[in-house]
């Protein structure tokens, strides 16, 4: 044995020695510097500093460990200057700029200052909570620095990265790390779960926005989220791939003010280990469909519950975030190929993407009358409902949109699904006025709220 060893590493010397031969041939490669990509990119990252006023209201309970949780709203709402910082990149030359939404949301002044000390107001062209992303545009600017996107698609895991903001707010900082990981998508970060690059460049508060560049110096995602205990970087950053930014520019630019996504109409889950062996699958893959609205275009394709989802054109799909994100990238009107499992068998399909249909009617109703909801606006929830307030593809009843006067002070609250009226199921606005006709002093709501189901009493 000993002998072997020795011959394999003998056979290897004239390897080593061959590279041991191999000289830089360029400064660059002597100094091994980012320099030159940051000398490149740093321009195009900005600072974003936002205003907003926020209503806030002083309580005597304000402090106490036990009654604060149930009378923090207790007392008069008094209006309140509230600043924030974050990072954006500019996109193109003529001042449109990305960062995150959760920087500039409800922003009643932004301003954006560039590396150069510039300061340029701006305006929001595009603010999407769901993607967390937010397209700027700066008043007076022109010829500006810009990044290129690059395909987040070709990134790899180990690909060298940085990240560019303006963490803490000490000024612009450079990081560098690598692609931790890909496809990530159990971070909640803005009204859902998304899907983001992992990286460990290091990310602290104030790099939200900032750009995330490769060694082409091309942008590769917006900065967005941190998993820390402490608020400081832990080494486990993420960013949002720049193909969505890409989509959400180009519906920007086309006069979007909301990122209009493609509609699926599906229900599903990630396929585990037990799910993979009750179907007989020798790995767990893919996203299995769980309920299917009928006009669905899964449904048009022919698709139908018990299916499991292995790709959208030639990429895999493993959770729900991920064909949500392939889909999204893809957009409104586009045709794409879908591979999927039935009965074990690999089947496909095409499907055509379109937007949420409105239909039926939502029937948007505001009661005035003096009965027991006065004060609620009531929409039927149909497919282009439940896409703007994220609930779930089968969801049915009637949405509550707005509440004030009798509605709020019996406890409803915007975003409220109403299910049924003293024990009888309402599904349109109409149904919820005939049943508030009835001579009744006693009123009992079946509601679900956040995906929990509730019931509210009252007496009037």
């Amino acid at each position: 044995m000993r002998r072997l060893a020795a011959l394999c590493f003998i056979s290897f010397l004239p390897v080593m020695a061959a590279a041991e031969t191999s000289v830089p041939q360029s400064l660059p490669q002597v100094q091994l510097s980012f320099a030159p990509i940051v000398k490149a990119a740093a321009p195009a990252v900005v600072n974003i500093y936002a205003t907003r006023v926020v209503q806030e209201r002083s309580s005597p309970f304000s402090g106490d460990p036990f009654f604060d949780q149930f009378f923090r709203d207790l007392g008069p709402a008094t209006p309140r200057i509230q600043n924030s910082l974050g990072s954006g990149v500019i996109v193109a030359a003529d001042g449109i700029v990305v960062s995150n939404y959760h920087v500039v949301e409800q922003a009643t002044d932004i301003r954006v200052v560039l590396s150069d000390r510039r300061e340029f107001p701006a305006k929001v062209l595009l603010a999407d909570q769901g993607v967390d992303l937010a397209v700027l545009q700066l008043q007076g600017a022109g010829g500006l620095p810009a990044l290129p996107l690059q395909d987040s698609d070709a990134l790899q895991v180990g690909d060298l990265v940085l990240a560019i903001g303006n963490p803490f707010g000490v000024g612009q900082t450079v990081s560098s790390g690598i692609v931790s990981g890909l496809a990530r998508s159990t971070l909640s970060v803005g009204d859902g779960r998304g899907y983001f690059i992992q990286t460990d460049a290091p990310i602290n508060p104030g790099n939200s926005g900032g750009a995330l560049v490769d060694m082409n110096g091309a942008l590769i995602g917006i900065n967005t989220a941190i998993l820390t205990k402490g608020g400081g970087s832990n080494g486990i950053g993420f960013a949002i791939p720049s193909n969505l930014v890409s989509a959400v520019l180009a519906q920007a630019r086309d006069g979007a003010t909301r990122f209009q996504r493609p509609w699926a109409g599906v229900s599903g889950q990630e396929v585990d280990g037990g799910m993979a062996e009750a179907m007989a699958m020798p790995l767990p893959r893919g996203v299995v469909l769980t309920a299917l609205h009928p006009l669905s275009p899964f449904v048009a394709a022919g698709l139908k519950p018990g299916d499991v989802v292995l790709r959208l054109g030639a990429f895999e799909t493993n959770t729900p975030q991920e064909m949500m994100f392939r889909l999204n990238t893809l957009g409104i009107g586009a045709s794409v190929s879908v591979t999927y499992l039935r009965d074990g068998q690999e089947k496909m399909a095409t499907l055509t993407l379109s937007p949420p249909p409105d239909d039926p009617p939502r029937q948007t109703t505001e009661i005035t009358q003096d009965v027991a909801l006065r004060g609620a606006t009531l929409v039927r929830i149909n497919p282009a409902v439940a896409d703007e307030y994220d609930l779930p593809a089968d969801a049915t009843g009637v949405l509550v949109a707005k509440v004030q006067d009798i509605a709020a002070n019996v406890g409803l609250a915007p975003g409220d699904v109403l299910m049924a009226i003293n024990g009888v199921a309402v599904k349109s606005p109409g149904d919820v006025m005939a049943l508030l006709q009835q001579d009744n002093r006693r009123w009992l709501l079946d509601i679900q709220r956040q995906g929990q189901m509730m019931r509210l009493r009252f007496r009037l």
